[in-house]
């Protein structure tokens, strides 16, 4: 499990005229979706769209919120989600980290934009 805590920026993009938060999140290889508590979804006025079934760690299944769009913005990347709306952290996972081209070094414990493409995210569309 590659985990890594990094400063990100998010915000609504259908509300221009809301501050963007600069938030410390998890990113975690092994959470698929980008996760915020229930306090970010109320600050950037973000509307529920959807309710997904989850699996947690625990295995125990629950009916979670799911809002959005949100857009995330990490150093000279940029990218739009989704999030569950669950827990007292953000967690950034696989799902966003992949549209944005980020990575985890895990002998650093840090989010990183991919150095095999540092000016533009690539992305696989096959």
């Amino acid at each position: 499990m590659d985990l890594a805590v990094s400063k990100i920026q998010l915000s609504n993009p259908s509300q221009n005229h809301l501050q963007a938060l600069t938030v410390e999140a998890l990113a975690d290889s092994e959470t698929v979706h980008l996760c915020i508590p229930d306090h970010i979804q109320i600050q950037l006025q973000l509307e529920i769209v959807d309710q997904k079934e989850v699996t947690l760690a625990d295995g125990s299944r629950r009916l979670i919120p799911y809002v959005g769009p949100i857009k995330i913005k990490f150093e000279n990347r940029i990218g739009f989600a989704g999030a569950l709306v669950m827990g007292d952290q953000v967690l950034l996972g696989a799902i966003p980290m992949e549209d944005m081209d980020l990575i985890i070094i895990p002998s650093e414990r840090r989010l990183a934009v991919n150095p095999h493409s540092p000016n533009i995210a690539t992305s696989i569309a096959k």
